[in-house]
């Protein structure tokens, strides 16, 4: 009798037990999320807008004082102006990224000294310069460094185009000289730092812009050029990725 007693408790627990763990289990298959993968920076393309404060540096002027015979003007003193540009680029998501930009410079009161000891002669630059540029972006390291997420970079960069020169220029009498154009080759290098705010990228730095030649090419002798100049800007930039 004990026995049977003991055998319908246990058969009683056991069902109610299973009951209880039938009751947990849910009526259909549960449905499992996977999360998607992080694959890190991804390329995107950016337009972009610059502003920049600039001074300028030549070897030397060449001109005609003295009639038909070349006349070389010793480079005197640093002009100063501005420029603001824009472009369009795309950026791989490894720290690489390229672009073009075209930049409007403006720059005044550069001054040579005449040989002749009649004083100095100034010079006004107007410029569009045209650039096809490639850079990397590196991190700066630590809790804020450059990633996924953004943060905190550094860069540096190179360009090569040409520029589109128009320059005006007044003897030591103030007297003008012709204006004229010409078109050169130009080149740049570029550092600086920046942060990442995601779909908005901010940076300043360095660029230095070298311009082949600057001339009126005006007959003689009122031909006036600059060859070998370096324009070096302090400049800031933003940058915005739409995609």
């Amino acid at each position: 009798m004990r026995k049977l007693i003991a055998a319908a408790v246990v058969a009683g627990a056991t069902l109610i037990a299973g009951q209880a763990i039938a009751a947990d289990f849910p009526e259909y298959p549960p449905i499992i999320e996977i999360p998607e993968v992080d694959y890190g920076v991804e390329g995107s393309f950016y337009l972009r807008g610059s502003a920049a404060f600039n001074g300028l540096w030549t070897e030397e002027g060449i001109g005609y004082e003295c009639g038909a015979c070349e006349t070389t003007f010793p480079f005197e003193e640093m002009g100063y102006g501005y420029s603001v540009g824009a472009g369009f680029g795309y950026e791989t998501g490894t720290g690489l990224r390229a672009d073009v930009t075209v930049d409007y410079v403006n720059n005044e009161d550069i001054e040579f000294s005449s040989p002749s000891g009649l004083g100095n002669y100034s010079a006004k630059l107007r410029s569009t310069i045209a650039l096809a540029n490639v850079y990397y972006d590196f991190s700066l390291g630590g809790e804020y460094g450059y990633g996924a997420a953004g943060g905190a970079f550094g860069y540096v960069g190179a360009g090569a185009g040409v520029a589109f020169n128009r320059i005006e220029a007044s003897t030591p009498a103030g007297d003008a000289v012709p204006s004229g154009n010409n078109t050169s080759f130009a080149a740049a290098a570029m550092a600086g730092v920046g942060y990442d705010f995601g779909s908005v990228v901010a940076d300043v730095g360095y660029r230095g812009v070298y311009i082949a030649e600057v001339s009126n090419r005006a007959a003689v002798p009122q031909n006036i050029a600059a060859e070998n100049n370096w324009l070096h800007e302090v400049r800031g930039t933003v940058r915005y990725r739409f995609n």
